[in-house]
């Protein structure tokens, strides 16, 4: 089991900035990639972003690329997620997942086996 702690959500206006951070415990050596969801009321959980541990290959979605920026710090297995220039669409529960396959990165939220609890991010226009 890897268990996943989100962290950093909060209450931002237009065009600001936060820094989501995820820390895992438990079997990280299991754990291959990790990646960024979201999920807006009434909305599907949508991915936001991925990274390779190992190789620091990044993934993103239309939508947030050249805004957010994803990052990893294997000493402390901990994900970051920095997202600036946010906008109302952004305002979510945002969670961490990892992926404990070793193909390549993936949008897909079935081929992430363990989930964090989840942060909200509100961004007010």
């Amino acid at each position: 089991q890897v268990q996943l702690v989100e962290s950093g959500g909060g209450l931002v206006q237009a065009g600001g900035s936060l820094r989501l951070s995820c820390a895992a415990s438990g079997r990280t050596f299991s754990s291959r990639a990790m990646g960024w969801f979201r999920q807006a009321p009434g909305n599907e959980r949508e991915f936001v972003a991925s990274i390779k541990w190992i190789t620091g290959n990044t993934l993103y979605a239309d939508s947030v690329k050249g805004r957010f920026t994803i990052s990893r710090d294997s000493a402390k297995n901990t994900v970051y997620l920095q997202m600036n220039s946010l906008k109302p669409e952004d305002t979510a529960v945002y969670y961490c997942a990892t992926d404990t396959s070793t193909g390549a990165l993936t949008r897909m939220v079935g081929a992430y086996e363990y989930w964090g609890q989840g942060t909200q991010v509100t961004v007010s226009s």
